[in-house]
């Protein structure tokens, strides 16, 4: 006994190498038959239509066709509704004018040749049905709050079954929620009922899919009502009795409405969906939970319906086997429910159906029917239809089980033998033929065939072969001098030669050669070797705002030899068909762009034998939508609760709210900000006014920009008060030297607080007057008191006042009355000659009831009477210098040596100068160059140059005179024009411009002069300051601190060129100057 199973098993060993190798056979070779497509096992039909039962076949000789029906044959001739398709075994069955019921039944097909018999499944045929609902009547369900409630489908059967849903009267679907759920059954489960659940539209329906009808039920009716209003309605029909006279409905800890018990079972087949479900009542609303007791729920392929009501496992598995727990809980307490699951199974085949077999004379070969299922299934066979022990015997073929074995085969001996795996769950019927043939072996794969690949992929070259015996395969490549076995090549059992990581070295011409006992084979074929397709450049995240262009870009490189593809995706779906995007070679653009592009763009670079890709998102920025919902709430005297609903902010977060107001009282149409707040809030307490009909937008803010105004709130208006400012920037000052001035500037319309607005306008001599004189004006700007003494301090007040009361007490300005002229001159004015150019003045400052007004400063009026040398003639040219402030001495800079000076000074205020003193002269000393210029007049070489410097002039004027008889103009002139010095012009006396001199007294000082505005300079061995200089234009000086010409001022005469004489040293120019003073 042991020997002949090491026997089997060696055999089997053997046999396995064959089965493995199983060919599919060429059809223009003998062959038994071969079902190729038949209908499903359970077929249901649609009543309406023609019946039409597939068995397709193929074999050598083409097999015929037949057919039983309930186990006995179906006579189609004697049928003539039934008709079977040419060349096949596929019924027709016409039902117009007959029933379908009639033709339900088993039926099964036969495909037969002279080398076998195969058969189909039972081929179970059943009508669909989809019965009316039962006429009945639905009486109204009148139940008390709180309590549970199941509303009942209970449709009729059909098949399929049918699919139940809840819905009104308006074909919407009725609200569910985890207090109201449609259980697996089809009915309506309330945990609880509330008042809103009354309606009379409570309707099941049920839609029958083969059919494609849907029916529905009489409509249900519930009432909801609480304790007193049940006992209200039942009255009447029970002689006012109380009907329910117990509490009303508590809360209430979790029980089940279904499943019942603590316990239940469940079996599922393997393979199918499994759903279980737990729904619990009670008050509050359970919520349910599922675990398994005895491992962990299968994560993939778990999933919660109906509010985690039902556990669903799709694919189930033996594993998924056990108990389950479900868990309802409510604060009030929790209850469990467990549920045992037993997983069955129809038989399954383990390693596939059993395989065709083709055999060579005096081969061995097996057949092998391998299946499971639970319970474990039997397995039967036949041959050629027929059960095997009622077969011919047959000393070459054994049957073992779920095994067939085949030895030293002979011709002749082909057939179909079929495999019948079944238990109680259901069966698994397949044909598997033995061929016996000689046959030399010939290649099927096409010749010449060009295998293209990626480098670096797998390369796959297929040499299928058929021969009986089967063929031997082996490869070469090119010049066939080794066969192709080993590293980088894998052949295999089918012949197919791999290349497992191809390079371009591996192009190249390939033979395929098959042998076998009786001949061999040879076929030809192209491996080409291409580069990959890459994509260089790829498109970049992008942010774009609305109504822009944004353009991604996808740059590739491809094998030149494959012809490429570009293809762009939205969202892993085809681009919108809108002329806004531009596909172009190597990028995408998209004009005007709308918030719906917003989404995943793809490049896909397709060829025929490879793709790449490269995606980036694009985000549409645009400015926030204006908020929504404005709502005004805790409203007070001086402030308002503002809310609001922010709008999209469009993929750009919202920075900030700007809150305004329009006051439709003082100033309609016109909005005012009022606050700014975070982006976060969506709330702001607003500050209020009083006397103001408020009207509030909101506006949000992102980094695009700022959205439109919010539609605008309803109307906020707050009471008049008394006003809770004053005027601001309060002034006096006198425009006459009798009057007083008092100015403000007025509050706007918010800050009037009420009505009436007018000002308390106060004033008292400073230091004199006690009590507050006072005037009440209109709303203006401005009251004049006249009547005043000149120039003496006053303190003022300003106070808003309205209808309903004054401001606060207003805080004390100070100003003055008007000026006058100052009635009297400095006295005790003396002068100190410092040296031949400089002089310094004295003078006692005035009191200030004879300034009367402003103290501005002090001025020195000075003129040259005279040079004291015996050729200069006699003038007099004045000049000024101011002293600003209260100063009481001054210095008189720049005058001419040995000449004779005349002074005053002069108070003066914001009205203008008083009286001068009484006029003062002095002399200057000689000085150094005035005897220079004594010496160089005298000397030979001085006169020498002036007589050559007159003879250059008189040729100049010449040369002019010539110039301007021919019309021309003397271009030095010229030059001279356009660039004259401004340290030789005077100015003009009103726009400080240069301009011709004139005899007025009020000259200006010459136009570049300056004067610090501390008023005080750093000079040569003396610390006195720039105010002992005086100011305005008088007092001149260069960039450096040196002097500018000459002081002077205001001049009575118009002086010769000695105005110009300086303290530099001899040379030709100053001694020309020099000569000027003499002339």
């Amino acid at each position: 006994m042991m020997e002949r199973r090491r026997t089997d098993a060696a055999l089997l060993v053997l046999l396995l190498g064959h089965l493995i190798s199983a060919l599919e056979v060429p059809l223009d070779l003998p062959q038994p038959p071969t079902i190729t497509h038949q209908s499903p096992k359970d077929y249901i039909i649609d009543p309406r239509e023609n019946i039409i039962i597939h068995c397709e076949a193929k074999g050598k000789p083409h097999p015929s066709f037949s057919w039983t029906r309930n186990g006995t044959h179906f006579d189609i001739d004697q049928e003539p509704k039934v008709a079977m398709r040419p060349r096949s075994g596929t019924l027709v069955v016409d039902i117009s004018g007959e029933k379908a019921e009639h033709y339900e039944g088993v039926y099964q097909c036969t495909a037969r040749n002279e080398h076998g018999t195969a058969v189909s499944n039972n081929i179970v045929i059943r009508q669909s049905r989809s019965p009316l609902w039962s006429k009945e009547r639905n009486e109204p369900i009148v139940v008390q709050e709180g309590v549970s409630l199941v509303l009942q489908c209970r449709p009729p059967a059909g098949l399929p079954p049918p699919i139940i849903f809840w819905m009104d009267n308006n074909f919407q679907r009725l609200p569910q929620s985890s207090r109201v759920s449609q259980a697996l059954n089809g009915d309506l489960y309330f945990s609880n009922v509330l008042k809103e659940d009354s309606r009379n539209d409570y309707i099941c329906y049920a839609r029958f899919p083969h059919t494609q009808t849907i029916q529905q039920k009489q409509p249900i009716t519930v009432r909801v009502l609480n304790l007193d209003a049940i006992n209200e309605t039942m009255a009447a029909f029970y002689n006012d009795t109380d009907l329910f006279s117990e509490a009303p409905v508590d809360e209430r800890k979790p029980t089940f409405l279904i499943p019942s018990g603590p316990s239940s079972s469940k079996m599922v087949l393997r393979g199918q969906v499994l759903e279980m479900e737990c729904i619990a009542e009670g008050l509050p609303t359970p919520e349910i939970s599922w675990t398994k007791v005895s491992g962990d729920l299968p994560a993939k392929r778990t999933s919660f319906l109906h509010y985690q009501k039902t556990l669903r496992i799709v694919n189930v598995s033996e594993s998924d086997s056990g108990d389950y727990r479900c868990t309802a809980r409510n604060r009030l307490g929790s209850v469990h429910h467990t549920i045992r699951v037993a997983v069955k199974a129809a038989p399954y085949w383990i390693s596939g159906p059993p395989r065709n077999l083709v055999l060579a004379p005096r081969e061995t070969g097996l057949l092998i029917c391998r299946a499971s299922g639970t319970p474990k299934p039997t397995i039967t066979w036949a041959m050629n239809g027929i059960p095997i022990e009622n077969s011919p015997k047959d000393l070459s073929r054994k049957v073992e089980d779920d095994t067939v074995m085949f030895t030293d085969v002979q011709t002749g001996s082909s057939a179909v033998y079929q495999c019948n795996v079944s238990n109680e769950y259901g069966y698994l019927l397949s044909n598997a033929f033995v061929n016996v043939l000689s046959e030399p072996p010939r290649v099927l794969t096409q010749a010449n065939k060009v295998y293209q690949v990626i480098r670096n992929h797998r390369a796959l070259i297929d040499c299928s072969s058929f021969g009986s015996p089967i063929p031997k395969i082996t490869w070469f490549k090119e010049s066939r001098s080794s066969t192709l076995d080993g590293d980088p090549y894998i052949l295999h059992d089918n012949g197919t030669l791999e290349v497992h990581v191809a390079q371009a070295r591996n192009s190249g011409k390939y033979t395929c050669v098959a042998r076998n006992t009786l001949g061999i084979y040879e076929n030809h074929v192209y491996l080409e070797v291409k580069e990959p397709t890459r994509i260089l450049k790829q498109p970049e995240y992008k942010v774009v705002q609305r109504g822009r262009s944004v353009e991604f870009e996808c740059k590739v490189k491809h094998d030149p030899s494959l012809i490429p593809t570009m293809t762009w995706l939205k969202d892993n779906g085809e681009l919108p068909d809108d002329e806004r995007f531009i596909v172009d070679s190597d990028s995408l653009t998209i004009a005007d762009v709308i918030e719906n592009d917003e989404g995943v763009y793809t490049c896909i670079m397709n060829t025929s034998l490879d793709h790449d890709s490269a995606s980036a998102e694009l985000t549409v920025v645009d400015r926030p939508d204006a908020p929504t919902d404005l709502e005004l709430t805790d409203q007070r005297e001086r402030s308002v609760q503002l809310t609001w609903t922010p709008g999209d902010e469009h993929n750009s977060p919202i920075q900030k709210f700007l809150i305004q107001y329009e006051d439709s009282l003082h100033h309609r149409g016109h909005w005012h900000n009022l606050t700014e707040v975070p982006g976060t809030k969506t709330t702001a307490r607003l500050k209020l006014s009083p006397f103001i009909h408020y009207t509030f937008r909101v506006l949000a803010l992102n980094a695009v920009g700022l959205s439109h105004p919010s539609f605008p709130s309803r109307m906020y208006k707050t009471n008049a008060a008394a006003p809770d400012e004053n005027p601001t920037g309060v002034e006096g000052y006198g425009t006459e030297h009798d009057n007083l001035v008092i100015t403000w500037k007025p509050l706007s319309g918010l800050q009037s607080n009420g009505p009436g607005l007018q000002y308390k306008v106060m004033w008292r001599q400073k230091e004199v007057d006690k009590e507050w004189t006072s005037v009440t004006v209109a709303n203006v700007s401005k009251f004049v008191v006249s009547g005043t003494p000149t120039f003496v301090p006053y303190e003022l007040k300003v106070q808003a006042v309205n209808e309903h009361g004054t401001g606060p007490e207003p805080a004390i300005a100070h100003g003055h009355s008007g000026e006058d002229l100052p009635v009297a001159a400095p006295d005790n004015v003396q002068v100190l000659v410092l040296n031949s150019s400089l002089a310094e003045v004295h003078w006692d400052p005035l009191p200030a009831k004879a300034i009367r007004g402003h103290l501005k400063g002090y001025k020195v009026y000075y003129w040259r009477e005279r040079s004291l040398h015996k050729h200069n003639p006699h003038h007099v040219e004045k000049q000024i210098l101011t002293f600003s402030g209260n100063h009481s001495h001054g210095m008189l800079p720049g005058l001419h040596p040995f000449s004779l000076y005349s002074f005053n000074i002069r108070v003066y205020n914001g009205k203008g100068e008083g009286p001068p003193s009484p006029s003062q002269q002095f002399e200057t000393p000689e000085g150094a160059v005035a005897s220079r210029q004594v010496d160089i007049a005298t000397q030979g070489w001085f006169i020498g140059l002036m007589c050559a410097i007159a003879l250059l002039i008189l040729i100049l004027l010449i040369i002019c005179f010539i110039q301007r008889n021919k019309g021309g103009k003397y271009p030095v002139k010229e030059k001279e024009d356009a660039h004259t010095d401004p340290e030789f012009q005077p100015m003009k006396d009103d726009d400080c411009t240069f301009g011709e001199y004139s005899d007025n007294e009020d000259h200006k000082p010459l136009k570049g002069s300056r004067t610090p505005s501390n008023g005080t300079v750093k000079r040569d061995d003396s610390d006195d300051s720039l105010v002992d200089y005086g100011e305005g234009g008088d007092g001149q000086f260069n960039e450096d601190g040196s002097f500018i010409g000459q002081y002077s001022g205001k001049s009575a005469s118009r002086e010769t060129a000695e105005g110009h004489e300086s303290s530099e040293a001899p040379s030709p120019i100053n001694a020309m100057n020099s000569l000027n003073s003499f002339v």
